[in-house]
């Protein structure tokens, strides 16, 4: 009983300090009993040690997944248990692993191991099909963005490092303290603790003192229409989206105003890529653009492309049937006076939602199991390179489309291409009032400070802001408020360290994680 507890306590300490109602202080405290669990099995003679292990883990990350993604049954209950039931599994997986290392090296090197080894999985959820980085443990500091300001060298694996490391420390003080029972090992061990979690803190306020903003500024206006993608959006024509999206930017643009925003697929009735330039949407922003010759519009628009040429098949396109195929686009559009239409289509997908992964081996097995969270139920074809768009006064901007404004390393690429802040289009109806919807609002300021360049977030029922270039929310609207608002926002071309070197966290930690398992394999072959 003593070890359920402490398997509760854990999962209770990693979900209260989530964003956007914790406190991220619980982080650094959050594995401690899990890994005193461990810790006791592995030391005593109990049987099916590594089944216990495993079980005790399984359950404490089930809550911290439960509590803090709960949101996702909104969109399907199949989908949301899918998600939490099996990220918690490969949590526990990760655990089992650090469980058997631990058996046969020391505190040192098994403990390097698991931290190496938990940031090589969040790596993995960065970048495969199967791909949930919702609670990589760097995020968790996203509502209080004044604490990691150093994101702009480390990115969020610095933050995963840091709570890994703090949580080591407290581990460590706690067995000694248990063992010995000495004051001096309870005054030393506090102040270095404190000075683990307490100095990245400071350091972050100092670099927040003296950072400075670009000086060049621009007006821009967000649209947030407030369309039920379930209800309404698809039961309305992009004719009428025009009309209101005129309608609510009439009250705002002025001559001044150099960009508007308006969010992902607001356009829906399902656009042929071929029929682009004589679209709803193209019409929309010429009547706009007629009126404000110095405006730059972006906005987000579902697209299919159709086709009977089966050498134009990919892996993302849909079949319909014989010699006939379509490609689906999740897209971003951009008019200015000076130049062609744009576009620039969604690339990192929501699994079960605009991909099915691995469909050749799980399609026969679990049928087309496509989820409908309020837009178009079918696969979507991405594209490789990150577009930029470029105004008509020479900056440019990131399209970057809901889902993508997780990925650090990926929203990179946009700033390395030549983007001079970020544009978050997104839909974020299908979270409903809860927590979802508010995370993924906070996540925006974690770009911000990794890549320096103020974001503009326009959402449809969801929360549209204005975001400094410090993480901070300048201006927003809130969930479930049609409208519009209006700021300046400030661009620049500079690069981070975190924008010129990516995730080198990670691409250390695998190195390491590898090294050390197979340290461990040969250290326990010797000894027997």
């Amino acid at each position: 009983m003593k070890n359920l507890f402490f398997a509760i306590l854990s999962g209770l300490l990693l979900a209260f300090a989530w964003p956007t109602y914790g406190f991220p202080l619980l982080l650094f405290f959050g594995f401690v009993p899990l890994l005193y669990i461990e810790y006791q099995l592995r030391t005593s003679s109990v049987p099916f040690l590594k089944l216990k292990v495993f079980g005790y883990s399984y359950i404490s990350f089930v809550l911290w997944n439960l509590i803090t993604t709960y949101w996702l049954y909104f969109s399907t209950p199949f989908g949301g248990a899918f998600a939490i039931l099996v990220n918690s599994l490969l949590m526990a997986f990760v655990f089992l692993l650090y469980h058997i290392v631990a058996k046969r090296t020391n505190f040192k090197a098994s403990s390097a191991f698991l931290i190496s080894l938990w940031i090589v999985f969040e790596k993995l959820h960065l970048n495969w099909d199967f791909s949930w980085p919702w609670l990589n443990l760097g995020n968790g500091f996203s509502s209080y963005i004044n604490w990691v300001q150093w994101y702009e060298y480390t990115g969020t694996f610095g933050g995963t490092l840091w709570v890994w490391l703090v949580n080591i420390a407290v581990f460590k003080f706690f067995l000694l303290y248990k063992e010995h029972r000495k004051k001096e090992i309870l005054i030393r061990s506090t102040i270095k603790i404190s000075l683990m979690i307490f100095l990245p803190i400071a350091i972050s306020y100092l670099l927040l003192a003296n950072y400075t903003e670009g000086t060049q500024k621009i007006e821009a206006v967000i649209l947030q229409p407030n369309i039920n993608p379930y209800t309404e959006k698809y039961n309305t024509t992009d004719t009428r989206i025009g009309e209101l999206l005129l309608k609510l930017s009439d009250s705002l643009v002025t001559e001044k105003t150099k960009l508007l925003i308006a969010p992902e697929t607001v356009f829906a009735d399902g656009t042929a890529l071929s029929q682009f330039q004589g679209s709803e949407a193209v019409y929309f922003g010429n009547e706009l653009i007629r009126k404000h010759p110095n405006l730059n519009l972006l906005s987000g628009i579902s697209m299919f492309e159709r086709f009977q040429d089966p050498e134009k098949v990919g892996k993302q396109s849909n079949f319909i049937g014989p010699r006939d195929w379509y490609n689906d686009y999740n897209s971003a559009f951009f008019l200015n006076s000076e130049s062609e239409p744009e576009l620039y289509h969604k690339s990192k997908l929501v699994v079960g939602v605009e991909n099915f992964p691995y469909q050749n081996i799980l399609k026969p097995i679990l049928g087309n199991i496509m989820i409908d969270l309020g837009g178009t139920v079918a696969m979507k074809t991405t594209q490789e390179d990150r577009e930029i768009f470029k105004l008509n006064n020479a900056q440019a901007t990131a399209p970057i489309i809901c889902y993508e404004s997780v990925y650090g390393e990926y929203v990179t690429g946009y700033v390395k291409n030549g983007a001079d802040f970020l544009t978050i289009i997104t839909n974020d109806a299908w979270w409903g009032n809860s927590q979802g919807h508010k995370q993924h609002l906070s996540y925006a300021g974690l770009r911000a400070v990794e890549t320096r360049k103020s974001v503009v977030r326009s959402a449809n029922t969801g929360i549209s802001a204005f975001i400094d270039e410090t993480g901070q929310v300048t201006k927003s609207l809130g969930y479930a408020k049609q409208g519009s608002i209006k700021s300046e926002i400030t661009v620049n071309n500079k690069q981070t360290f975190y924008v010129k070197h990516g995730d080198y966290i990670a691409r250390i930690s695998q190195f390491l994680a590898l090294f050390l398992f197979l340290f461990s394999i040969v250290k326990y072959k010797r000894r027997r």
